[in-house]
């Protein structure tokens, strides 16, 4: 199948859907679908910051990317996206590896592990962003929090929509979803995407498919089974971006492509099967089991600037660019389940909502870099007139070829007791024994490790009425670190511990929460400018911080939702790279974490004319913050961005929306690597949707 052709399959799978099911004997039922990690604790007496960012946030505000929706949260700053290629962020001034994807859960189940491409919103629900203490309950995650997207699920009422989308740079997206029941017992869904675009990067073309189907079977009145597949094809020019001299992010415009556009494209292609199985005890108790498979590739050519000073000619002319050529062939397959009991019962007087878990998972990978770097002032472009005439490419090396696999399960335990009708205290432990082994082709150094951990997590809350809980959380948490430094040695494990207080409070009009947190871990590991594709260790980081979330409402048509974060987030002791010739100092910023962060997000109803309007828009700024985590003089400029939105409901089933996006034509870096290597926010955007509703 080409991309030319997939609109219109796109379009005839779910018309064929809509017009084989006849719904007039299906009662409507909606579907519930229980959370894993959750038990039976409402999300408001949980000692621990949730923040929802829902389906109608990111349709009003024309989100189609992941990592777009992740703004809208102010504890999450943009990570290196790996040549656009990935989705990285930290939360709370705290990620993982700088040169791979930001690992998130899909329904409870890993899903960032591995090199799948960007994420498209298509198929979700909503986004939690769950921070701060959890590591011991959800087991390996960053201290700073964890993202569990929630997938749309199926249901026995017909409801679906079709939408295409037109916009700047020849952006052109449909978009659809539909669900209904096949019998009593059985429903499906399906939805997904196609998109073909270029954008406002020169030679950066993206083609897009993405294809969800699902099905819920009621197998009894207390059991229910739910399979859910996605499929993804995508493929772009790997894009490192422009390059910054003394400061200055103008260098070259931000259209300004400084790779080979003759290189072939980078292809993605991802495949997952997840499979979930609910069964109701009683009222008080309940299983959860699943299982879920993930596998991934990764393959494409790129021209990247030389980061290495003595091989660099911009540096003495400022014109010529030293590049790299350079092939990628990555591939990971993720096998992972999970059980999950959970209830609650009274001893003296006294409720325990409990929970009783384990999970096991086997993660392969294989990342291959392949490259020709030649000498100083080879393979070079001109950064103020490039000439792209197609040149014959210099035969690649392996630079190095990881291949590694690990293994681990989880026990965990969880008890969160009713003291009293105000107070509630939560105890939990998780054990954790991981296994990993990593050869590494080239050096030829295999390693073998094998460590376990228990992790525990302390928590009250206090109701102090009914709109207001007060709450204190503590845990520490154990995970492996993928990859390998530029000697073939593993990174080993990161520990990490996080604590925080926060207010949780609502009512009529406004909820929120504030929270003040502390997190620490060991083994942070920051991007290799010597050995560019390498990530190095800087020892022990911390972060500490406030945050406030709010979402309210200004009478009965209009809306908000406000974020805000301080993080200050650094270098916990004195390291030195013995290759960098670079001390980092106790006390050093973290790359790519702005101290301020702040987002916001508004929309009224209206009537204009007798026509029913929706308008809005959504703000952000952010801080100057770190662009180089070996170069503490180069600093990234602060930035605000400006969208609106209106639509129109034309007819009962017909919605016409204009997204504006960087209304007041910013220029901006997104995110930064490198002096060499930063990535460029978008000018100022249009996009025009008409969407169907049937």
């Amino acid at each position: 199948m080409t991309f030319s052709t997939l609109p219109l399959s796109l379009a005839v799978v779910i018309s064929t859907a809509v017009n084989a099911t006849d719904n007039s004997d299906i009662e409507t039922i909606i579907i519930e679908h229980k959370q894993a990690f959750r038990g039976d604790i409402p999300a408001k007496e949980l000692p621990q910051s949730i923040t929802t960012l829902s389906k109608d946030m990111l349709t009003n505000n024309g989100i189609t990317k992941f990592r777009d929706a992740l703004d809208f949260s102010a504890s999450i700053s943009r990570k290196n996206n790996g040549g656009g290629l990935w989705d990285s962020y930290s939360i709370r001034g705290l990620s993982g590896n700088e040169n791979m994807p930001s690992g998130y859960l899909i329904n409870g189940f890993s899903g960032g592990r591995g090199f799948a491409g960007p994420r498209d919103v298509s198929n979700i629900e909503y986004i939690e962003v769950l921070k701060g203490p959890g590591s011991a309950l959800y087991g390996r995650s960053e201290p700073g929090g964890t993202i569990n997207i929630i997938t749309k699920k199926p249901q026995f009422y017909q409801q679906g929509q079709l939408k295409a989308e037109f916009g700047s740079d020849d952006h052109t997206r449909i978009q659809g979803d539909y669900t209904n029941g096949l019998t009593d017992d059985l429903a499906f869904r399906i939805n997904g995407a196609w998109q073909d675009s270029d954008s406002f990067r020169d030679y950066v073309h993206h083609d897009k498919l993405v294809i969800t189907p699902s099905l819920y079977y009621q197998v009894t009145d207390n059991s229910s089974l739910t399979y859910e597949f996605e499929y993804v094809d995508q493929q772009q020019m790997y894009d490192r971006g422009v390059v910054i001299l003394n400061g200055n992010i103008e260098t070259v415009p931000e259209s300004r492509f400084l790779g080979n556009p003759n290189d072939a494209p980078t292809k993605v292609h991802s495949r997952g099967h997840q499979l979930n199985y609910n069964y109701n005890f009683n009222n008080d108790w309940s299983l959860l089991a699943g299982a879920n498979y993930r596998a991934a590739t990764l393959t494409g050519e790129s021209s990247d600037a030389e980061l290495s000073p003595s091989r660099q000619s911009l540096f003495d002319d400022g014109t010529t660019l030293t590049r790299q050529h350079r092939y990628r062939d990555y591939e990971s397959e993720d096998v992972s389940v999970r059980f999950e009991l959970s209830g609650q019962f009274d001893i003296a007087s006294i409720t325990n909502h409990v929970l009783f878990g384990a999970d096991a998972y086997e993660y392969e990978l294989r990342t291959g870099l392949y490259r020709y770097r030649g000498g100083y002032g080879t393979y070079t472009i001109d950064i103020h007139e490039p000439d792209y005439t197609p040149i014959e490419g210099p035969e690649m090396g392996m630079q190095y070829e990881n291949n590694e696999e690990q293994r681990a399960y989880g026990l965990y335990i969880q008890d969160q007791l009713d003291i009293t009708d105000n107070l509630k205290v939560m105890v939990g432990l998780r054990f954790d024994e991981i296994e990993q082994d990593i050869f590494e082709t080239k050096s030829g150094v295999a390693s073998h490790s094998k460590k376990n951990r228990i992790s525990p997590r302390f928590g009250m809350v206090y109701v102090l009425n009914d709109n207001i809980n007060l709450y204190s959380s503590y845990s520490e948490g154990f995970l492996p670190l993928s990859g390998t430094d530029a000697e073939g040695k593993p990174f080993g494990f990161e520990e990490s511990d996080s604590f925080e207080v926060g207010v949780k409070f609502s009512s009529e009009k406004i909820t929120g929460t504030v929270a003040i947190f502390d997190a620490t871990k060991s083994n942070m590991l920051v991007a290799d400018p010597v050995n560019v594709g390498y990530s190095a260790p800087i020892g022990k980081a911390k972060s500490k911080g406030v945050e406030l979330d709010l979402t309210g409402s200004l009478g009965a048509n209009t809306e908000y939702n406000l974020s805000y974060a301080y993080v200050d987030a650094e270098t916990a002791t004195d390291s030195l790279n013995v290759e960098w010739i670079v001390p980092i100092p106790k006390g050093s910023p973290l790359v790519n974490v702005p101290k301020n962060n702040f987002s916001a997000s508004f929309n009224h109803d209206l009537t204009l004319f007798s026509q029913e309007l929706k308008v809005g828009g959504h703000y952000q700024y952010v801080s100057d913050r770190l662009g180089d985590p070996a170069d503490l003089t180069f600093r990234i400029p602060r930035y605000q961005l400006v969208g609106l939105f209106a639509k129109w409901r034309a007819t009962e089933q017909t919605t016409v929306s204009l997204n504006v996006d960087n209304i007041f034509n910013e220029k901006y870096i997104a995110s930064s690597y490198n002096a060499l290597w930063a990535y460029p926010g978008a000018p100022t955007q249009f996009k025009l949707g008409v969407s169907y509703d049937f």
